[in-house]
């Protein structure tokens, strides 16, 4: 069912006391499931990327973004590439807001 990587993330969140029923899902690869955790363990919301439809990549993007107090929905969104999401992080972390071209 898991392998020895998904393993091995389930136990780091048992022991740093998180809610491993999050992530601990065949459907995360180990990466995706490090991500999750990572966030968990600083106490973020990590429903926002616990999704198995963004690739570990982008739930980092995502989880610097909520570290930094980001509005992620900004480009949390699967079809963004990680590459992308960094662009838009990197701008709103330097205080630029998004602008709506209509």
């Amino acid at each position: 069912m898991f392998d020895r990587n998904q393993l091995e993330q389930i136990e780091k969140g048992i022991i740093a006391g998180v809610n491993v029923s999050i992530y601990a899902k065949p459907e995360f690869v180990w990466e995706q499931m490090r991500q999750i955790r990572l966030g968990m363990a600083c106490g973020l919301n990590v429903s926002v990327y616990a999704n198995p439809k963004f690739d570990w990549d982008q739930m980092a993007e995502i989880r610097w973004g909520l570290e930094e107090g980001l509005d992620v929905s900004i480009y949390a969104k699967p079809e963004f590439s990680d590459l992308l999401m960094e662009q838009i992080r990197l701008g709103l972390e330097k205080g630029l807001e998004e602008k709506n071209n209509v």
